[in-house]
């Protein structure tokens, strides 16, 4: 279980991360959130689908990387093989926590994840902060990298709203059969209805344009042609058994 601590240039002074094992915390992420203004990147490798969260109910917008709880098929060998890392992967271990007086955001360090570490910065790590107490690059890329999920998870609330008021969400039911004969059904998930799309009102359309998500929703679309390289991963991975 993650323990967050809110990161303090005094305290944390001596504190460095490894970025690569960080990364690791997606080993067995099926479906991974992701934000409007990355859906581009990761288009280009995996499909980009709806999904519930469990607890809320509310919609998230995630990339599949596997066809089971706990797979995910583009770690490979102990290292993310795609070409993108999303910014879920990309914060880890850092996490944004509500301050005390709940105005503002704190950025917190998972003092439990394997990739933190305190004393001499060894060969492959990054350290928090310089010998003057100054953010080094690296934590300021982190503190950018939880900005863009903040910001990305407000614009994830409003796509869905929108989409749900055009009733452009439809139920997804996947039936895969991979080279060994076994076959899968996906359920929970959700995609664009395309045909709804096609004849959907121009001012509809419009709207969508105007607050920069219809080239969102067209890329979600096209993204599913993704689903034949990850079976085409999924076959590669039965082969080598």
């Amino acid at each position: 279980m993650a323990h967050l601590v809110a990161v303090d240039p005094q305290i944390h002074k001596e504190y460095y991360v490894y970025p690569e094992r960080a990364e690791s915390a997606g080993a067995e992420l099926q479906l991974i959130p992701v934000v409007p203004a990355e859906v581009a990147h990761i288009a280009c490798q995996m499909p980009v689908l709806l999904t519930k969260n469990e607890l809320t109910g509310q919609f998230v917008l995630a990339a599949m990387t596997g066809f089971e709880p706990k797979q995910n098929l583009f770690w490979q060998d102990g290292r993310w093989q795609g070409l993108y890392l999303p910014l879920q992967l990309q914060r880890q271990p850092f996490f944004l926590g509500k301050n005390d007086d709940g105005a503002d955001y704190a950025v917190c360090l998972d003092m439990q994840n394997p990739a933190v570490g305190q004393g001499a910065v060894p060969e492959g790590a990054q350290a928090l902060f310089s010998s003057t107490g100054q953010d080094t690059e690296y934590y300021r890329n982190a503190k950018q990298v939880l900005a863009s999920i903040l910001q990305g998870e407000a614009q994830v609330q409003q796509l869905t709203e929108l989409l749900l008021s055009m009733a452009l969400i439809q139920p997804l039911s996947l039936d895969i059969t991979f080279a060994d004969k076994s076959s899968t059904r996906l359920t929970g998930l959700y995609s664009i209805d395309q045909q709804k799309l096609a004849t959907l009102d121009p001012a509809h359309l419009v709207l969508l344009h105007q607050q920069g998500l219809l080239a969102v929703v067209y890329t979600m679309l096209s993204s599913m042609s993704q689903i034949y390289g990850l079976i085409d991963r999924k076959n590669q991975q039965l082969a080598r058994l």
